[in-house]
């Protein structure tokens, strides 16, 4: 007589026997055709879950529903491996590692929008799928905004098109691949730091083999389109205010040295001599602050009148605090498209803030960064400056550089996702801000 239990596990084995070689097989087929991806693709184990509805990841292992995954197959191998691919790309660019904290709805669909933009962009045959007309058309309508479809940018624009409960549920629907519960298991949050620095490094070996790939033979179109993202999502979010230090200067100032006093002669003169202490503390003080500074502001067509204000905001925050600037500062605020169109000089902190509550946007041209970079000299050999030490340049990056080097450090400063940076100069510095994050400074 066969026993029903051991009947029952052995099929449970053959299928999860089954469902194993189906996730190996698109493993192997992405594999074939995209060999820059085999550490990323061989970085996820398998795992049978009836609680699961349909399949999902949490950065270590891929979980499915058994029947589900059969469905998948049945309805064609591309659709698995699209979705394996899928969930791959969610661990590279750390999607459930940087929500912070935004709505669970709308990033949800923001990661799968930018993962499904990427393999859509594929024109691998293992991969391959014509988009329906509604994706292209969201693509299209996405493109106008975003330089690079990333999941951050996607979400920004997902929330100011105020889609109503039936677009949204439209939306979700076209481009539901696979279930992100997993990402708010308790359990998987602990897993956070290790799962993250097994990706990151993932997404900067990727890049590295990438380029060097590039290096050696002309890469497709689709090819260069993922290594931009791989690209965007490498870059360093740098801190602000760490990055406005490297402009600072050192210079004394009337300040009570609390590191050059010692108490103990203090305390000896006033115990032997009466109210004469041996020491008194210095009155003067050697500081790193910001001084002479240059803040340019690219008031061309292609920059938005808002971000402009958060960026002012933030660099105001910044030059407000009493340990970044001295009492007597030397910062032009210069509005520039195809020419200098004002030059605000700011040298206190009532000026600074005259100028945040009255400010205006001139220009709306053309975009030429070298009139204000000539402007900028000029003022220099008229000896407006005691010690410029650097510019500050805030563009989307689209205009003509000056090719000669400045005697000043300069930085081109961009939004994440908004700029273009191949022409920027090899001398000088660049910074990507998030929008997000200026925003959140206000």
């Amino acid at each position: 007589m066969v026993d029903p239990i051991r009947a029952r596990q052995l099929d449970e084995l053959d299928t999860v026997s089954l469902c194993v070689r189906i996730l190996t097989t698109a493993r192997d087929e992405l594999y074939l055709n995209m060999h820059f991806l085999d550490l990323s693709l061989s970085s996820l184990g398998y795992e049978a879950d009836p609680a699961m509805p349909t399949l999902g990841t949490d950065g270590f292992v891929i979980r499915y529903h058994p029947e589900y995954l059969f469905r998948l197959y049945r309805r064609g191998r591309v659709y698995v491996n699209r979705a394996y691919l899928h969930m791959v790309f969610h661990c590279l660019f750390c999607h459930m590692d940087t929500r912070g904290g935004r709505e669970t709805g709308y990033w949800n669909l923001a990661c799968d929008i930018a993962m499904e933009s990427i393999i859509d962009g594929l024109y691998q045959k293992c991969v391959h799928v014509s988009p329906t007309p509604f994706r292209r058309e969201a693509y299209l309508r996405l493109n106008k905004k975003l330089r690079v479809l990333t999941a951050e940018g996607i979400y920004r624009q997902l929330q100011e098109m105020k889609l109503s409960e039936a677009e949204f549920q439209h939306m979700t629907e076209e481009f539901l691949v696979d279930n992100h519960g997993l990402w708010e298991e308790e359990a998987v949050q602990k897993q956070a730091i290790p799962r993250q620095s097994r990706w990151n490094d993932n997404r900067e070996k990727l890049q590295t083999r990438m380029e060097a790939q590039s290096e050696e033979e002309a890469q497709s179109k689709d090819e260069r389109n993922l290594l931009e993202q791989v690209q965007a999502e490498n870059r360093e979010r740098c801190d602000y205010r760490r990055f406005l230090r490297k402009f600072a200067v050192l210079k004394e100032e009337v300040l009570v040295d609390d590191d050059a006093f010692d108490y103990a002669y203090y305390t000896y003169g006033m115990e032997h001599y009466g109210n004469m202490p041996l020491i008194e503390p210095l009155e003067s003080k050697e500081i790193f602050r910001i001084e002479d500074f240059v803040l340019v502001i690219d008031t061309s067509m292609s920059c938005s009148g808002a971000l402009v204000r958060r960026f002012l905001d933030e660099t105001y925050a910044v030059l407000s605090e009493t340990e970044s600037y001295f009492k007597k500062i030397n910062i032009h605020i210069i509005q520039c498209d195809d020419q200098v169109r004002s030059d605000r000089l700011i040298t206190s902190r009532e000026e600074m803030e005259s100028y945040m509550r009255d400010f205006t946007i001139s220009g709306k041209g053309g975009t030429d960064f070298r009139p204000a970079f000539d402007y900028v000299n000029r003022l220099r050999a008229q000896g407006a400056f005691t010690k410029l030490r650097g510019l500050l340049y805030f563009t989307d990056g689209k205009g003509i550089y000056p090719v000669k080097m400045p005697p000043y450090d300069t930085a081109f400063v961009f939004i994440k996702d908004q700029y273009q940076d191949e022409s920027v100069p090899a001398w000088a510095m660049k910074l990507i801000l998030d929008a997000e994050d200026l925003a959140a400074a206000q």
